[in-house]
């Protein structure tokens, strides 16, 4: 198989997954009404002089591109069951491409994730300098490579009957150690936090509520992480394919 035509092969398949729109799409977009919209009048929430619009539309971005890459492991669990990834290691389709494509297709979802809550947001009156969203975006999607990984391995060491508890747990303790629901400031939970990839991605949300971008440690933990989840996703990989 092509590599063209697979990659053209999983986004139109991934696309026409209604749980896909769904909870990688949808969940995010009606968690933000839900929690922005009776607020979309207060314009210092908590004190902090940032509208509530704003501060829930950034940090639903960084939780909707979490799970919606993590959601990648679901569709492998799936191919493995079915026997697709047998299929795919009989044609000349190569391990590099594989994962590439994997890749491709999770940050195809985070993106459309992103430009949804973007959407979302201004109909609730957020509005930010273009520099602010850019840099934001940028942050974001480079904090989600660890999560590809991480999505990759969970997709080939898990069932279809156990991925799905599994990444809802792992998002919701990922989100909650992050600071997705409420600022971390301090304490052994801000250094187990700091330590974590999620916090991170939070981070990079939190630029475009006029916070600084990522220091050195910001930047060595997502690589860290991101080394590490790709090995651990090829050695599992590996081991999936040694079983066939």
């Amino acid at each position: 198989m092509k590599p063209l035509v697979y990659a053209r092969y999983e986004l139109t398949r991934a696309f026409r997954n209604r749980r896909f729109f769904i909870f990688a799409l949808g969940f995010p977009l009606v968690l933000y009404y839900l929690i922005a919209g009776p607020n979309r009048g207060v314009t210092s929430l908590g004190g902090t002089g940032i509208s509530a619009p704003v501060y829930f539309m950034v940090g639903l971005a960084a939780f909707g591109t979490m799970n919606a890459v993590l959601s990648s492991g679901a569709r492998i669990a799936n191919e493995r069951s079915t026997g697709w990834t047998r299929q795919l290691r009989v044609t000349p389709l190569s391990t590099r491409t594989y994962f590439r494509v994997k890749v491709l297709t999770a940050y195809t979802t985070a993106i459309l994730t992103i430009a949804i809550l973007y959407i979302a947001g201004a109909t609730l009156g957020v509005r930010l300098e273009a520099g602010r969203w850019a840099e934001m975006t940028l942050l974001i999607l480079i904090g989600l490579i660890p999560f590809a990984g991480l999505g990759i391995l969970m997709g080939h060491l898990l069932t279809p009957d156990s991925i799905g508890p599994a990444m809802g747990g792992l998002t919701a303790l990922l989100g909650l150690l992050g600071g997705v629901w409420f600022p971390i400031t301090g304490g052994v939970l801000q250094k187990i936090a700091e330590a974590l990839p999620s916090y991170w991605l939070v981070q990079a949300s939190h630029v475009g509520l006029g916070a600084p971008a990522w220091g050195a440690l910001g930047w060595f933990v997502i690589a860290a992480w991101s080394v590490g989840a790709a090995a651990a996703a090829r050695e599992a990989y590996r081991r999936d394919s040694a079983r066939v």
